[in-house]
């Protein structure tokens, strides 16, 4: 709590100007005082004579907001409303509908509506346009603005506008619930376990070890590998990415952070147990993975735990600490950089993925059919004619369709061919573990 008071006492001498600072002038400089002065003398004459009145409240807290979002992107000052937002996204529920939005052309756009959530049973549907959130227009609003209008205290009401192609707009009334955030999904992906991590809140760690148990118990112990998906996570909790790479490392360091002072330097480690139980792994991440997720990368990949694999990252680097203003909200102030196992940097760098995939659209192209070996008049038997006219050209003969031509690949998820990159993660799995199999496998004999 150092920094806040000190973060307090620098507030009150904007207001105050005590006389106390000039004797410590004498030690500082002048400079500081006539600084200070300088900062009394404009917040006076904006008072006395700004065209529209404004509360020394608003005045004051701009003033802080502007010095420090003046020091970096990530540094700022957090209002008592918008400290309690930030407190509401890391514990990971709320009060709320249920729905995952975004902005398009003034209006909130629906992207999907989360399972058994109010908005859910309500019917709002992929696409839907909200217009109005209690009669009152969303054009004009940021996007944080309308969620917060839509959020709100459980058991309550609000009424929305709902504009949807092929019918005239309607209106829907629904009644806020306790909302939780889904940070982890899960599936299979034939023999691969696929498991998603959209952010870094309270209930992380816990639901990666929940979704490793439930696709183990599910593959019934066949796994061949997991892929970690960490794509346009823009971070979160550092106790969470510790977590989630300590989830899958036996021993080791996951990250350190370095600040101003040396003695404030932190180190992180590994404790026993891998929840994959060192089946091969793929970590997926492009330009939107950040911060938490960058740790997570890191760690893996520096321990070879992991390949990495997609586009460049984000590079957010830095850690920020929350220091509460009782009454006031409460300011974030970058305090420390992150480094990776290897003493790596990850500010302004971003992890190097292991093998660079670009997000791209698979598409069939094809392919003349071309003659073989066995179609040419006279060719050799392979010396066993029994099963030479059971399996010759069944390739050429079926169309591409793997249930005739005896394709024994696992079966993957309708989501997954539109997806490149993942499809790439899972050729990767499924090629070392095909060529460690066989490595034992020959060193047996």
């Amino acid at each position: 709590m150092r920094a806040g008071k000190i973060f307090v006492g620098v507030v009150t001498a904007f207001l105050l100007i005590p006389p106390v600072l000039a004797a410590d002038s004498e030690d500082d400089g002048s400079e500081t005082y006539q600084l200070l002065k300088l900062f009394g003398d404009v917040f006076e004459r904006v008072r006395a004579d700004y065209v529209e009145p404004a509360t020394d409240k608003e005045l004051i807290e701009a003033a802080i907001s502007g010095m420090l979002t003046s020091l970096d992107p990530h540094s700022g000052y957090l209002n008592a409303d918008s400290y309690r937002e930030m407190q509401v996204q890391t514990r990971g529920e709320f009060g709320g509908l249920g729905i995952e939005v975004t902005m398009e052309n003034g209006f909130v756009k629906v992207v999907s509506p989360i399972d058994d959530t109010p908005a859910f049973r309500a019917g709002l549907e992929p696409n839907d346009l909200i217009t109005h959130l209690d009669g009152e227009p969303v054009l004009g609003l940021t996007l944080s603005d309308a969620v917060e209008k839509m959020r709100g205290r459980v058991g309550t009401k609000i009424e929305i506008t709902v504009r949807r192609e092929g019918r005239e707009p309607f209106d829907v009334s629904i009644t806020r619930a306790v909302i939780k955030i889904r940070s982890v999904r899960s599936r299979l992906e034939g023999d691969v376990a696929y498991v998603r991590i959209s952010s870094f809140s309270e209930q992380t760690g816990e639901g990666v070890k929940e979704a490793m148990d439930d696709l183990k118990e599910q593959s019934k112990g066949r796994l061949k590998g997991v892929v970690l998906d960490l794509r346009n996570n823009p971070g979160g909790l550092l106790s969470q990415a510790v977590a989630v790479s300590d989830a899958f490392l036996d021993k080791g360091e996951v990250v350190s952070t370095g600040a101003r002072n040396p003695e404030d330097t932190q180190r992180y480690y590994a404790q026993d147990g891998d929840l994959a139980e060192g089946l091969p792994m793929v970590v997926l991440i492009n330009g939107g993975s950040a911060s938490a997720s960058e740790i997570v990368a890191g760690a893996l990949q520096d321990h070879r735990r992991a390949v990495v694999l997609g586009t460049k990252s984000f590079g957010k680097g830095s850690v920020q600490t929350i220091v509460p203003l009782a009454g006031y909200g409460a300011i974030r102030l970058t305090t420390a950089r992150y480094y990776t196992p290897s003493k790596r940097s990850i500010q302004a760098v971003g992890i190097e993925p292991d093998i660079v995939v670009k997000q791209a659209r698979i598409e069939a192209v094809d392919q003349p059919q071309r003659r073989r070996e066995s179609d040419l008049r006279g060719a050799l038997s392979n010396g066993n004619d029994e099963k030479k006219d059971k399996n010759t050209d069944t390739d050429t003969n079926n169309d591409g369709n793997d249930e005739e031509s005896g394709d024994a690949r696992p079966e993957q998820s309708s989501k997954s061919p539109e997806d490149y990159q993942l499809v790439r993660a899972l050729d990767l799995i499924r090629g070392i573990s095909l060529f460690s199999e066989k490595t034992t496998t020959d060193g047996q004999r």
